[in-house]
């Protein structure tokens, strides 16, 4: 190659625009402060009186050591320490109470620079709902002049008090001068000069690991995590309990803290309609704080560090251009990483959540990245993967393909640049960036970094652009929307009432929604051997989604990848592929490696940096004048990191005051008319079992019943309750025996909306509790004027005995078609009941689609109906119509459950009915 990318590196941050307030420069502000490496034993860092160990107990809620390093946790787990780390060195300080010792020490009280609480929230409502010029107009009219009568009146004076605040670690930037392959009218090679933005990723993880309020979602120590005492059944969920941890601390000194890196970079495009401005930021978080914490945007856990290049480069011709992004984006990167070379070598001191100083190794564990981006950062073209040396043409099949070695890779790459012609540079698909940004980051190894991109090669890959696709051409689009279109109603699901070939703007939340009814849907119009094809995929989507993982979900992983491979070949049969050499495929293969290296995938979820573009890259560019913008948005995100910095510091403030912990729930609004999921104020619980509260579920009623007073011809012509008064009878003589009174037509009965169902959190979904609706409402008539009406909805639920299942065995399906109390004439009852017409006991599943078959039951020629507690609703269940070759265009989403007589359980609902059907 005639030319190379040469890089003049200028260094800004002397003359770059202060971020800072100048009248501020002399003051002490612990959190933006330049950082010693080390710390002295003084009297903000005395030693540490406790023991050196640090072991699993401190993050085990509830834990309790046993012995030889065993901790007893929350919820039945039990822990094993994998070797010595996260030893603390001393006692520290953490920037907030340093912070607050400087307050005090200068005699101001938490709201400086502004005067009291209420001008600080007015503040932070500036600074976080308002742009400059709003801002300036607000503080400038006569009721904000006149009653306010803040301490800044304008936005210019209002700005000098934020950048008072403390901001974290600073921007800094390097120009860096580009020299391509194009000459200008002279012949002298054409430039192009580009900017980087970053912070020192250093101080962005000491912020991170010291920040107290991840406290109690901190870890420093790995271990292994087990469901029973003996270590013979073993989960994997956070990074803390996989191997890639617990093998890293052997290679560092005994004791250290790791810092496992996790990096996300994703370009995005910044102007709305016209225009091509675009923005490359760079996001950093630690696999220390809970994936939880990590996943919550608001909590600042994944915080942004850096802003590559974006330019066009059209100092290069079209052919090299390609090439020459590769080189800029692997330069500005080792610029950005730089700091984590020495850190990762021989660790940092640093003051954690909890106020004690260790020694921390900032390592580079994993990598979130789309596929293209995944192939930039693994410097080969895009028809390879990144992970593994699999051959071009053998990505299809089930092979079990070497992994790629950084050190191999790097001396290929050495070999190229000096000349030479290695044969594996081809055989590997390698570009010709011969420094890649990664050569030097210490016991990191980036293509098993790489974590698995559930949005981008499940939900849009390989379900929508390939799945869908290849059924859509053995049904047709007419059938198949006229399937969507028939699909029976469930709380919370999608419907698509034009189908989905009408769809033009597919997001990942309506792959997710087809996926809950696809499976269900295809039976009878596919072959059974290409159901058996999107069975097993969606199985492998469903398994990838858990964030807890056991042998047993992992073992189902492969057995669905080995179920696809086994039958894809029914799809070259039918002319609907001519080859399976796709990319996003082939990554299904590396998916259990990669759990059991990193932990489960929605701790490296590809969403989260799409949500962040949002609040770190867009809304910034949206402050600036959209010229120059880069320092615009750099100095707009300080002053939102200030606001937010102050906002923690108060928060952290408050907790510190209080003697004791007070656990809260803020009432949420409920409306006994409406079709909330949440349990409210307005609710009232009716059970009045005893049962374990580990097992206990709560079944909630509005205060108020939607529907007072209703007779039973009511109830028999607007529910279709037909059998209401026999199987009520039948109730009464079972359960109240002695009552005098039978019940006829003449009885009016309170009847309600819905049951709204809360059940003790299922650990491999969700820490939260579950929460569900039962409905039983009937068909509302349009209304006068605009007023639309709506059709019934009598929901499906699976019943038990009170204790939620872990398992369909035993469950049975009814539909709910009232849900009432009995009146006063038939004596005291406290429990809600409900009428309930039942299906047929769950068959086998089916062999192709691996559903259970069930139909309606009848006893003496009428529906097969009982009056039930409603404490026995375990929770809803959807059933989906057999359909057939071709489903009956007359049925639609509102009559499908009236007209359809043979029905599939559908497993694919949700993953709490999955985990049902598939999980022991």
């Amino acid at each position: 190659m005639a030319w190379e990318l040469t890089i003049e590196e200028k260094d800004l941050e002397d003359n770059a625009p202060s971020m800072e307030n100048d009248n501020a420069g002399n003051s002490f502000s612990p959190l933006r402060h330049s950082r010693s490496n080390s710390f002295e034993a003084d009297e903000l860092n005395p030693p540490a009186p406790k023991s050196r160990h640090v072991t699993v107990e401190d993050v085990a809620d509830e834990g309790e050591v046993v012995d030889d390093g065993e901790v007893v946790g929350g919820g039945g787990r039990y822990f094993k320490q994998c070797s010595d780390g996260g030893w603390a060195l001393r006692e520290g300080k953490t920037e907030f109470e340093r912070y607050r010792k400087y307050k005090e020490g200068m005699g101001e009280d938490e709201w400086a620079p502004f005067c009291d609480e209420e001008e600080w929230g007015l503040a932070e409502w500036l600074v976080k709902s308002l742009g400059q010029t709003r801002t300036d107009e607000f503080l400038k009219l006569p009721i904000t002049r006149n009653r306010m009568q803040a301490s800044f009146h304008n936005n210019r004076s209002f700005l000098k008090k934020v950048d008072e605040l403390p901001h974290g670690a600073t921007w800094s930037c390097k120009k860096i001068s580009i020299q391509g392959n194009k000459t200008d009218e002279k012949g002298e090679p054409l430039h192009e000069d580009v900017e980087l933005w970053m912070h020192n990723p250093v101080e962005c993880i000491k912020d991170l690991i010291g920040n107290p309020l991840f406290k109690d979602q901190m870890v420093y120590t790995p271990a292994r995590a087990y469901t029973d005492s003996a270590g013979l059944h073993r989960v994997i969920d956070d990074m803390w309990t996989a191997d890639w941890w617990c093998d890293m601390q052997k290679k560092v000194p005994e004791g250290a803290t790791i810092a496992p890196i996790i990096l996300a970079t994703d370009k995005t495009s910044l102007s709305q309609f016209r225009g091509d401005k675009t923005a490359y930021p760079v996001y950093l978080s630690i696999g220390n704080i809970a994936k939880e914490k990590r996943r919550q945007t608001s909590a600042r856990a994944t915080v942004l560090i850096g802003y590559l290049p974006s330019g066009k480069l059209d100092c290069f011709t079209p052919d090299e251009r390609s090439l020459a992004n590769y080189r800029l984006f692997h330069h500005c990167m080792s610029l950005l990483l730089q700091p984590l070379v020495a850190a990762g070598e021989d660790g940092v001191e640093m003051v954690c959540a909890d106020a004690l100083i260790r020694r921390v190794y900032p390592i580079l564990a994993a990598y979130v990245a789309d596929f293209p981006e995944q192939c930039l950062v693994a410097c080969c073209k895009e028809n390879r993967c990144p992970k593994c040396v699999v051959a071009a043409d053998e990505r299809g099949d089930p092979l079990d393909s070497p992994m790629r070695d950084p050190a191999v890779i790097k001396g290929i790459l050495e070999k190229r640049k000096t000349g030479h012609h290695p044969a594996e540079f081809e055989e590997f698909g390698l570009c010709t960036v011969y420094a890649p940004f990664w050569a030097n980051l210490p016991h990191s190894n980036i293509f098993l970094a790489f974590t698995p991109d559930l949005l981008h090669q499940l939900h849009k890959g390989i379900f929508k652009d390939h799945l869908v696709k290849w059924c859509l051409d053995i049904v047709g689009e007419e059938e198949m929307d006229a399937r969507f279109k028939a699909m029976p109603d469930y709380p919370g699901l999608r419907h698509f009432k034009k189908g989905i070939s009408m769809v033009k703007q597919w997001t990942g939340t309506e792959h997710k929604e087809m996926q809950r009814v696809f499976v269900g849907l295809l039976a009878g119009a596919v072959p059974s051997q290409v159901l058996v094809v999107a069975r097993a995929l969606l199985d492998f989507s469903y398994y990838a989604q858990l964030r807890v993982h056991s042998t047993e979900s992992l073992n189902g992983l492969e057995s669905a990848l080995a179920i696809f491979h086994a039958n894809k070949d029914v799809l070259q049969q039918l002319d609907i592929r001519d080859h399976f050499n796709i990319p996003k495929l082939h990554q299904l293969s590396h998916y259990v490696q990669s759990i059991l290296l990193f932990g489960a995938t929605d701790g490296f979820n590809s969403e989260l940096p799409e949500r962040l573009h949002i609040d770190f890259a867009k809304e910034a560019y949206r402050a600036s004048n959209k010229r120059d913008y880069e320092e615009q948005m750099a100095l707009w995100l300080q002053r939102q990191e200030a606001v937010f910095l102050r906002g923690s510091y108060l928060n952290w403030l408050l907790e510190q005051s209080q003697s004791a912990p007070t656990n809260f729930t803020r009432d949420r609004g409920y409306d006994s008319d409406s079709d909330s999921e949440m349990e409210g104020p307005d609710t009232v619980p009716v059970n009045t079992l005893p049962i374990l509260p580990e097992q206990r579920m709560v079944h909630s009623l509005a205060k108020t019943p939607a529907y007072p007073q209703r007779s039973v011809q009511h109830l028999v012509t607007a529910h279709g309750a037909s059998m209401f008064l026999p199987a009520l009878k039948l109730f009464l003589r079972n359960h109240i025996p002695h009552a005098i009174i039978t019940p006829g037509l003449q009885d009016r009965f309170d009847v309600f909306r819905q049951v709204v169902i809360t059940a003790p959190p299922n650990p491999l979904i969700s820490e939260s509790p579950r929460q569900w609706r039962v409905r039983a409402t009937p068909e509302v008539l349009p209304g006068c004027g605009c007023k639309p009406g709506s059709p019934a909805k009598f929901d499906m639920a699976l019943t038990s005995n009170g204790i939620q299942p872990r398992t369909l065995e035993g469950m049975r399906v009814g539909q709910v078609r009232v849900i009432f109390t009995l009146p006063r004439q038939f004596g005291t009852y406290s429990r809600a009941l409900a009428y309930i017409e039942w299906f047929t006991p769950l068959r086998e599943p089916d062999h192709s689609s691996g559903l259970h078959q069930l139909s309606r039951s009848t006893r003496r020629l009428h529906q097969n109906a009982a009056v039930i507690h409603v404490d026995e609703i375990a929770r809803p269940c959807h059933l989906i119509p057999r359909m057939g070759q071709a489903v009956d265009r007359g049925w639609t989403s509102a009559n499908v459950y009236e007209s359809a007589s043979d029905f599939y359980l559908n497993s694919f609902i949700d993953l709490d009915t999955f985990c049902m059907s598939t999980i022991d």
